[in-house]
């Protein structure tokens, strides 16, 4: 009798025992398919309408498309002739001037600003937020209120002149060699106030107990800023360049508001020159060219700043 009940008790434990893990994996299955569920429309759309647009201007830049698809392969041609365009020779100049001129610019004032906010000087949230505003505006908005600031008419020109400066000229918005810096002006007060945010974020996270002991051996605020506390903010420096790089390929809307890449062509950029191109002339595989051009340099920027990230993950993950 005893040998039977014991048969039975240990034939059965191992049916209780698996009730609740099997309740707990239905109960996993059932969340996790309605995730996938609530995630699919999404995922749906973006496979379709980013990375299936994606493929097909990859195919249609070896076609001599023009108004619409032919899938008549030609091979390179469409991009041979497009680095033969002088109008693409121009964009691709001027996008390298605005890139490197927005980025460098910008940085040193966001750095500037975010020292001068990290005395802890008075008033501090009234600057963060008169810093930050511009943010708040569209590209569109920014672009159209430094038209009329740099108007010759309407603008600095004309204040200089009515306050009796004569001789005083700003005709950058109309000077073919200038008319690009006017874009990096603009694009710059609308940036700035979001890299000082980054680097003043990053400065407060230094630990104090490393700035006392560095005051306890007589460094001045200046050896403390350059010799320490600078060469620790290299992550979000570089973070900061990935960003503003990527935001200079693909520039477009403050272009079309402040100089639609005029006087002429002479400040084009690679995204204007590729949507005239393929919407207005109806060069569609050319235009295609250009826009794998533009995917080519984001890539170019943006992978090495992936695997950056991942190498300093798996560094500090052991």
């Amino acid at each position: 009798m005893i040998t039977t009940e014991t048969t039975y008790d240990v034939g059965l434990a191992p049916a209780v025992a698996s009730a609740p893990a099997v309740a707990v994996a239905r109960r996993t299955g059932f969340r996790w398919n309605a995730a996938a569920l609530a995630v699919a429309p999404t995922a749906g759309v973006l496979l379709i309408a980013v990375y299936g647009f994606l493929l097909w201007s990859l195919v249609v830049s070896f076609t001599d498309s023009q108004f619409a698809p032919s899938f008549h392969f030609v091979g390179l041609d469409q991009y041979v002739r497009l680095w033969q365009n002088d109008r693409w020779q121009v964009s691709a100049a001027n996008l390298l001037v605005f890139s490197l001129s927005f980025v460098a610019i910008t940085v040193a004032i966001g750095l500037l600003l975010a020292i001068l906010l990290d005395q802890k000087i008075r008033a501090e949230g009234v600057l963060r937020v008169i810093y930050l505003y511009p943010m708040a505006i569209s590209l569109i908005v920014t672009g159209t209120a430094w038209k009329w600031i740099l108007n010759p008419e309407l603008g600095l020109e004309k204040l200089l002149i009515d306050m009796g400066f004569q001789n005083a000229s700003f005709d950058w918005l109309i000077n073919p060699e200038r008319a690009t810096y006017t874009l990096v002006i603009a694009a710059v007060w609308q940036t700035v106030g979001f890299v000082m945010a980054i680097f003043l974020a990053a400065l407060r996270g230094v630990d104090e107990e490393i700035i006392k002991a560095a005051r306890l051996e007589g460094a001045s605020i200046y050896r403390i800023y350059w010799s320490i506390i600078l060469p620790m903010m290299r992550a979000p420096l570089f973070t900061v360049m990935v960003i503003l790089i990527y935001q200079a390929v693909r520039s477009y809307d403050l272009v079309v508001s402040l100089t639609n890449g005029g006087p002429g062509y002479s400040s084009d950029l690679p995204t204007t020159f590729m949507f005239n191109l393929a919407f207005k002339r109806g060069q569609l595989a050319q235009g295609s060219a250009s826009a794998m051009m533009i995917l080519l340099t984001v890539v170019v920027i943006i992978v090495p700043y992936l695997l950056s990230e991942m190498r300093h993950e798996k560094r500090h993950s052991h």
